[in-house]
């Protein structure tokens, strides 16, 4: 079973906590909990919160040292770096070929261990600049929702944490999985690490006004043509205004969402379908194999064959 350790730092913020631990312990195949969770602090026993009550039993970083993969939640003291123990312990878990990631200011702890040099990393929007001048050998871009780079992975702000955390659900078994357990949480299934942290003119779907029936639409029909002039003819406006209302409303461009859109239906017909992969090229609307290669390699690190072997849910 995989295990994973979530490293509590003093004033650690719970509900960064809570979110790994919600994501993981839902996570079940054929009756089986996949991972095993682990809430853990320098210290055995109890520490602080930011919201006022404090968490008890928690192992101390022997948990840490035995995990596959380490979360560390957001925490308060941002510029005093945690124990030289915590540290090391951070670092050893990535040298040995385990993953490391951080929700919110949990990137600092990596920071301070060294981790996050010489990688894309990302946090709160708010803490992003000083994550920057703290940690100048990083490369902290603050506009996204998380970050992967070499098996340090970091997210921006609070919900932020659920898509990384559901991000590397889907990284270890399937889209489905990720898919069911978003499902659980009522969460939104897939928001792609490169959407932008702020989104400048969110409308709820009642307003007759948004651009929700228009991307209803393109999911309806991936196979079709679906570039901006095409999206933007059928919302009734110039190509110009429809980008910009897009990206204000979602906070990724016409073409990035598209490509995430087909990206997640390949994903789907590879692990749900027996299709030769031509066929799940035309269907999730890549037009040819090599285009599906491509854009899929990109997201995903693997190629849809490759994939697929991983992947593929017996019938």
């Amino acid at each position: 079973m995989h295990r994973i350790a979530a490293l509590c730092l003093p004033q650690v913020v719970a509900f960064d906590l809570s979110v790994a631990a919600e994501v993981f312990s839902l996570a079940y195949r054929r009756g089986e909990p996949l991972y095993e969770f682990t809430a853990c602090a320098a210290s055995e026993g109890r520490i602080a919160t930011t919201t006022g009550f404090g968490i008890d039993n928690l192992a101390g970083l022997e948990a840490v040292r035995v995990a596959d993969t380490v979360i560390v939640p957001g925490f308060r003291e941002l510029l005093d770096p945690p124990e030289p123990e915590v540290s090391e312990t951070l670092r050893a878990v990535h040298e040995r070929g385990g993953r490391v990631a951080s929700i919110c200011t949990g990137a600092f702890a990596l920071g301070h261990a060294g981790l996050l040099d010489g990688r894309r990393v990302t946090t709160h929007w708010f803490a992003a600049s000083e994550l920057e001048r703290l940690f100048p050998a990083a490369l902290v871009d603050p506009n996204v929702l998380y970050c992967e780079d070499d098996r340090v992975f970091t997210s921006a702000g609070l919900s932020a944490g659920i898509d990384l955390c559901l991000h590397i659900l889907r990284a270890d078994h399937g889209e489905k999985l990720g898919s069911a357990v978003a499902r659980a949480m009522v969460a939104s299934p897939h928001r792609d690490g490169g959407q932008a942290q702020f989104i400048e003119r969110p409308l709820p779907l009642s307003s007759g006004g948004g651009l929700d029936e228009v991307r209803g639409w393109a999911l309806e029909n991936l196979d079709a043509q679906l570039d901006v002039a095409t999206l933007a003819s059928r919302a009734a406006m110039s190509p110009r205004h429809f980008a910009r209302r897009f990206t204000e409303e979602t906070g990724s461009t016409p073409l990035q969402w598209v490509i995430a859109q087909r990206v997640r239906e390949a994903r789907h017909l590879l692990e749900e379908t027996d299709l030769p992969i031509e066929d799940v090229a035309q269907r999730a609307g890549f037009g040819s194999t090599p285009s599906l290669r491509q854009h899929f390699g990109r997201a995903m690190a693997t190629s849809p064959a490759a994939y697929r072997r991983t992947f593929r849910v017996p019938v």
